[in-house]
């Protein structure tokens, strides 16, 4: 019986590079993790096979993943884009960066989507982290013990609308909005240094929410919304008083420890499904 080709992955930060080697293993699936120098944890990748590389040693990761019999690559983890100057390419970097082409100077999106493609002309088949930890995507409806009040979801539905106009321009899949008011929305800085500036910028009466959403024709597969414990606990620090995230296109690194937070400080959790012209629902699609 032949050993079944492996799961790259790719790992960025946070918790759910090693979930997913560990749904990956669990389905009976070798696992090799390539972590991204300064940005992968060594605790988390730490059990499983793996190399640290720099994001611009390119053929290095290419050799890596086929020496280790990887077919399926699973991209996952947050990293922070470096500049040109900084990312000293090897040489089969510098080839990929010219077939990125003007992909380099648009959002994360367009520039994840990319990425996909190219590696797929490479040979190996691009899967989305959902795809394993398929008990982590959010399902529609409240988590917890808190609910929105109706100010709260007029508070969403702004936000929905501000965050669609963001991620068709390829800019950010987040916002906090408080009573009507946009107080900050996400870009490159990502969701937890976004949520230190809505503390900076919340006005007197009732706490904003943060609303998280897949960006319209997004790449799931690279960059899908994450919600985590640590996420609850800044938006508290922040002032908020919920979040609301996209249900089927969120993940949630430990929902029990997010569901038990909230709880616990007080906030609102609502997986919801936009309704063009229609508000949100809470119902399953």
């Amino acid at each position: 019986m032949s050993t079944p080709s492996a799961v790259g992955i790719l790992a960025g930060g946070g918790p759910l590079p090693g979930k997913v080697a560990e749904a990956a293993t669990a389905a009976g699936r070798p696992v090799f993790i390539l972590g991204f120098e300064g940005f992968a944890e060594p605790d988390v990748i730490g059990p499983w096979p793996h190399e640290f590389v720099r994001l611009g040693a390119a053929g290095r990761m290419l050799s890596l993943l086929r020496q280790h019999n990887c077919s399926d690559l699973v991209l996952i983890g947050p990293i922070r884009r470096p500049s040109l100057r900084n990312l000293r390419p090897d040489a089969e970097g510098a080839r990929i960066l010219a077939r990125l082409g003007r992909a380099l100077f648009a959002g994360d999106d367009g520039l994840l989507g990319a990425l996909v493609r190219i590696l797929g002309e490479e040979g190996f088949h691009i899967r989305g982290a959902h795809e394993f930890l398929t008990q982590d995507v959010a399902q529609p409806g409240v988590l917890g013990c808190v609910q929105p009040d109706a100010q709260a979801q007029a508070d969403i539905q702004r936000g929905i609308t501000v965050v669609q106009a963001l991620g068709r321009l390829d800019i950010g899949q987040g916002c906090v909005v408080q009573n009507g008011v946009v107080l900050t929305v996400e870009a490159m800085e990502g969701t937890d240094r976004m949520l230190a500036r809505a503390g900076e910028c919340r006005q007197p009466g009732e706490g904003g929410v943060l609303v998280k959403m897949l960006k319209p024709g997004q790449e799931k597969r690279a960059d899908m919304p994450t919600i985590g414990p640590v996420t609850v606990q800044n938006a508290h620090a922040a002032g908020l008083r919920g979040i609301a995230f996209e249900a089927a296109h969120t993940l949630l690194t430990d929902r029990q420890r997010c569901i038990e937070e909230a709880d616990r400080l007080g906030l609102f959790l609502l997986a919801f499904h936009p309704v063009e012209g229609a508000g949100i629902s809470t119902q399953s699609a």
